[in-house]
């Protein structure tokens, strides 16, 4: 049975006494880890929170399924000669919750909010000139047409635009705030607005009738977007074996983040179907090259000789991993041949560099957590691998809070490491590189590489930035500052009634061109 809501339930009984029938309103429950912070879009946010917002809000552009910006409310984009005027185009025929038609003042009016320092809003300084770009003006010469101006050109001001964690930009009606000027609901124009938050329980989002859909098919969190059920249940269940349970008796749709081994077991379950992508978050090694016996490029270079990517990501993975051994993520429009190119394994020449490096079995300790399992499991097994070479390695468990503060002092030979997914490559790569003397925290300090890397930030050029990026990933398999392994992996489960559902690469719940069958 489809299933349905207890006011549907009971107008559908009052009408049937009167010889009428009408259709049952369908109901997608998807599984909450935990409870939203707030339904302010980009504003006390976390990504259990971003899940629910994107499926009510939009903005100018959003992520596609390669990681890079695209239209979603903007029709066009074009970008000045000089890198420093973005104008955008709004799309015809869009409507926020309220039935209101978008316009380009609605664009300035919630840009002027995001820029408030009272909105609060998470990526204010990736935009007011603290980050890496300042947006100086914002006009609009019509209400169809908007134009940025920056203070200088930036390869990542649609990236940043389109982050998730700054709720992509959404656009808002003013209706969306109190009469004292204080913040109600979200009037988005996304495919589902709210119905009702029971906090610690559900939040009920209520298909848009008139969402004004992007032709085409899906392509991540732009494309085509239709809202197919009525309604869209959030249920919090914070414990993922008794949400597994749930999906199983039928009383949830959607598991949208699942253990490996869960998935292993699901694929052999014919209730349930399983979806399963790489993600954008990066799993590896990663090594102090201030430390005096790390320092030498040679031993490093054994570090990564002696490792069997593939039977090692096979292994922690169980069987669903990817190796990759390039700092961008595989499912990157950026990851191309160059990227593909890793380290060889070959247990010989690792301990041929062992020697030219004069390694005379020292301990090299490294760290690792059980918070996150798969890099655990990673720790213990390369120390398998390196100890078959002859290096002498300890692993050191902590608390992870432990383990992230060594990190950012830079406090360590080596560690079993998770970094989160950025979706444009220069992001990656800033993550790990830069001055170490300024930022402990980093991995690669190498004046020539970071000069590759300001460059890719400024340079738009699809050819151009491949270029840079597959500069920066052959000297990455040289210098060894890490040994990445694989990208992370996004796997859900749902219901054999439900259609439609696929893992996104932004690890978010996607609940448009969903339905729930028979």
């Amino acid at each position: 049975m489809m299933r349905r809501t207890a006011t549907a339930t009971a107008l559908a009984a009052a009408l049937l006494c009167g010889g009428v029938q009408i259709a049952e309103a369908s109901t997608l429950r998807i599984q909450l880890r935990a409870d939203i912070r707030s339904i302010n879009p980009g504003v006390n946010r976390d990504a259990n929170t971003d899940g629910v917002v994107l499926q009510m809000v939009e903005g100018l552009v959003a992520y596609g399924e390669d990681a890079l910006p695209k239209p979603l409310l903007a029709e066009k984009v074009e970008i000045s000669p000089d890198g420093r005027s973005y104008t955008f185009t709004l799309r015809q025929g869009v409507k926020f919750h309220n039935g209101a038609p978008l316009t380009a003042a609605d664009v300035l009016w919630s840009w002027n909010r995001y820029m408030d320092p009272k909105t609060d809003w998470r990526c204010l300084s990736e935009f007011d000139g603290r980050g890496l770009v300042k947006v100086e003006t914002v006009t609009a010469p019509d209400d169809k047409t908007v134009m940025f101006q920056l203070d200088k050109p930036s390869a990542l001001f649609l990236s940043s635009l389109a982050r998730t964690d700054c709720a992509m930009t959404g656009i808002l009606h003013k209706d969306s705030l109190k009469a004292d000027g204080s913040f109600d609901k979200p009037i988005g124009t996304g495919p589902f607005k709210l119905g009702e938050w029971k906090r610690g329980e559900y939040i009920k989002l209520d298909r848009f009738a008139d969402y004004a859909s992007l032709p085409g098919k899906i392509d991540g969190m732009t494309g085509a977007k239709k809202p197919l059920v009525d309604e869209v249940r959030f249920v919090v269940i914070p414990d993922n074996a008794t949400a597994k349970a749930a999906l199983l008796r039928g009383d949830i749709d959607v598991v949208p983040d699942i253990a490996n081994s869960d998935i292993a077991e699901l694929k052999k379950n014919d209730k349930v179907k399983t979806s399963v992508i790489t993600s954008m978050s990066l799993v590896g090694l990663i090594i102090q090259t201030r430390d005096p016996l790390l320092q030498n490029v040679k031993l490093r270079q054994a570090i990564a000789a002696a490792i069997d990517v593939k039977e090692l990501v096979a292994t922690i993975t169980d069987g669903l991993g990817t190796p990759n051994n390039s700092i961008i993520p595989m499912l990157s429009a950026y990851y191309g041949a160059a990227q593909k190119e890793g380290w060889a394994y070959d247990p010989a020449a690792a301990r041929k560099r062992l020697a030219e490096a004069g390694y005379k079995g020292e301990k090299i300790v490294m760290l690792a957590n059980k918070r996150y399992p798969e890099s655990f499991d990673a720790a213990v097994v390369a120390q398998q691998m390196l100890k078959a070479v002859g290096l002498n390695i300890e692993i050191e468990v902590l608390e992870w809070a432990t383990q992230l503060d060594r990190y950012t002092k830079g406090n360590y030979q080596m560690q079993a490491f998770p970094y989160s997914g950025r979706m444009d490559p220069a992001l990656s790569y800033e993550s790990m590189t830069g001055p170490k003397d300024k930022q402990p925290r980093k991995l690669w300090d190498n004046p020539e590489v970071q000069a590759l890397l300001d460059k890719s930030m400024v340079v738009n050029d699809r050819a151009g930035r491949q270029a840079i990026f597959d500069t920066l990933h052959r000297r990455f398999l040289a210098e060894v500052p890490m040994v990445m392994l694989y990208n992370g992996i996004v796997g859900g489960a749902m219901s054999a009634k439900t259609q439609g559902y696929v893992s996104t690469v932004s690890s978010l719940p996607r609940a448009w061109e969903v339905t729930v069958g028979e």
